[in-house]
């Protein structure tokens, strides 16, 4: 379960959104699994969790549908208002210290809608839940991280701008991709090196979820979210 994280007004670029406009709803066909619950989950056979993660106060109504965790989506209409209301993801377990770990990679592959305010992410966590490490790949609306800038630091196939913080229950560790992405590859491992051994900022964690999904703040009328691809390869 995500927990709470500040914002602060942080404008994607009109030309780097527009590149990321999608309104591709649910299949037309049912999907294997559906749920509006707030916390309705699903398990798919090769290890993944999908989850819909509605933990924010004055949240609308949501549906997330999946056919495994690199075919899964969601509709939402949350209201206009600020703070976030859910963060729909699909996970995979990864139980491994960041010393032990030889690679740590993920793809993903998203459509994504033109207005509301969200953020596409990757929020991974270490295995007692104290240090939160956030890789915004796309993001719109008034949203922004937690915590002060750090710099600008290039490590796994990306451009991040950095921010550190702490909600209270956790330290947070937000890297936001310099320019957004709908489409790629993410090499985990080095921005969880660059962490540990450059930084200081943690120990030899052992790294429990990999979660990918959408943190929304709003999305009032309804809005799409749809994951056409998805995969966490660790060894």
């Amino acid at each position: 379960m995500a927990r709470p994280t500040l914002t602060r007004l942080l404008l994607a670029p009109a030309a780097a959104v527009a590149a990321l406009i999608g309104f591709a709803a649910a299949p037309a066909q049912a999907a294997a699994w559906s749920s509006s619950d707030r916390w309705g989950n699903w398990t798919t056979s090769d290890g993944y969790i999908l989850y819909s993660n509605i933990w924010g106060s004055g949240a609308g109504t949501q549906t997330i549908w999946a056919n495994s965790a690199s075919d899964w989506g969601v509709s939402a209409d949350h209201p206009g208002t600020g703070g976030i209301k859910s963060y729909p993801n699909a996970k995979k377990t990864v139980n491994k210290p960041i010393s032990s770990l030889s690679s740590l990679t993920s793809t993903y592959d998203v459509s994504v809608p033109s207005s509301g305010a969200y953020n596409t992410s990757y929020d991974i966590w270490d295995s007692d839940y104290d240090h939160e490490v956030m890789l915004w790949v796309n993001h719109n609306g008034a949203v922004g991280p937690l915590g002060t800038s750090q710099g600008t630091v290039s490590l796994g196939g990306h451009t991040w701008d950095v921010y550190k913080g702490d909600n209270g229950a956790n330290e947070v560790f937000s890297f936001l991709r310099t320019s957004d992405s709908a489409s790629g590859t993410v090499d985990i491992l080095p921005v969880l090196k660059w962490i540990k051994d450059t930084k200081g900022w943690w120990g030899d964690e052992t790294i429990g979820d990999v979660q990918f999904g959408y943190e929304i703040t709003s999305s009032p009328g309804g809005l799409d979210f749809v994951t056409k691809d998805f995969g966490v390869s660790a060894s």
